[in-house]
């Protein structure tokens, strides 16, 4: 089968952009041809699959349009981009208009009426309707994300498959007394803290709740540091060589106001670090409280700092082992499975 998997933009420490190398690699392997539909942007030599086709469109509306007007030579198309006419579209970034929402509880009243006229997030939300109005299938990588699809879009429900995010098995793993040397870190708290957006992410209320434990908060990845003045942030900037940095934290910490399913955070889950996040993470769906993690409501502090202080008391080993056995149910091979499963329901 001859897959086009359709992605405009590129990030090298982006998410979605991991997620479709690791697919466009399961796909490769299960005998299929992945090629990928997207902009300028993205290196040739940064994709696995068999070719590249690009389109013009320095915005989403252009990619959309340029989308819509090629005779891309796939049997399907399978978007993680906002494109009507896609025939399977992953809701990998969930519902625009949800988030629109969520982030209004913590904004000042002013600037949550900018984001919901912005012509920017109307533009996202306008792509996003003509997406469930023609998608014939649609792949949601939580139950979390499903329920918003029917509710803000009335999508059928019965078009809706749920297929959990997938990661290539556990991460490599370092010396911790090592990593921590290596980093230049004593042998306090630290509670790890990965990924850019991070004021979606909740890294305010991170460093709030570290602050009440006693702890300290890894910051990787790329932001504005000079927002967060926080006593108890280490910033790393971009990190490409993951497993030191996992090697060195005691606990993986994503508070954020909106996550479809954080990679990172499965990312985490698979170096044996206990998750701490919040019930706006579909990934929360996966673990059991106390034993793989914690789960709070979106900006709770005191929960977030109670959680610390939990998992401070808790055997390491005896953690790691129940992460890395949670971790290994979620596979790519997984994924990859099942939404060849769905693709062969369309075709």
């Amino acid at each position: 089968m001859k897959i086009g998997l359709v992605r405009r933009g590129f990030s090298g420490t982006g998410g979605a952009e991991a997620y479709l190398m690791r697919l466009a690699h399961g796909l490769t392997q299960a005998g299929h041809e992945a090629i990928l539909i997207t902009s300028s942007e993205w290196p040739a030599e940064r994709w696995p699959g068999r070719g590249i086709i690009r389109l013009p469109g320095r915005t989403p509306d252009e990619f959309a349009a340029a989308f819509a007007a090629s005779k891309a030579p796939v049997d399907i198309t399978f978007s993680l981009e906002r494109v009507p006419g896609c025939d399977v579209y992953r809701a990998g970034d969930g519902v625009h208009a949800a988030w629109i929402q969520r982030r209004s509880k913590f904004e000042p009243w002013w600037k949550a009426m900018f984001h919901r006229y912005n012509p920017k997030h109307l533009a996202l939300m306008r792509l996003e309707r003509g997406v469930f109005q023609t998608a014939r299938a649609v792949i949601a990588n939580s139950r979390m994300v499903a329920e918003e699809i029917v509710r803000w879009h009335e999508y059928p429900r019965e078009k809706i498959h749920i297929v959990p995010n997938g990661i290539g098995g556990a991460l490599a793993t370092a010396d911790r007394a090592a990593s921590r040397s290596a980093l230049g870190l004593d042998d306090g708290y630290l509670a790890l803290f990965a990924g850019s957006g991070w004021e979606r992410k909740g890294l305010v209320f991170a460093l709030a709740a570290a602050e009440m434990a006693d702890a300290k908060v890894l910051v990787a990845g790329r932001g504005k540091k000079a927002a967060y003045p926080s006593p108890a942030a280490i910033f790393l900037g971009p990190v490409s060589d993951l497993p030191p940095v996992f090697a060195a934290a005691d606990v993986f910490i994503l508070p954020t106001i909106y996550d479809p399913f954080s990679n990172a955070c499965l990312e985490g889950l698979a170096a044996g670090l206990p998750v701490i996040t919040t019930t706006a993470n579909g990934f929360s769906e996966i673990i059991t409280p106390g034993v793989h993690g914690s789960v709070v409501e979106p900006g709770d502090v005191a929960g977030l700092a109670e959680a610390l202080r939990y998992w401070r008391t808790q055997d390491r080993a005896t953690t790691a082992k129940a992460c890395r056995e949670l971790a290994a149910q979620y596979s790519i091979e997984r994924n990859v499975n099942e939404t060849l499963a769905v693709l062969g329901q369309v075709l």
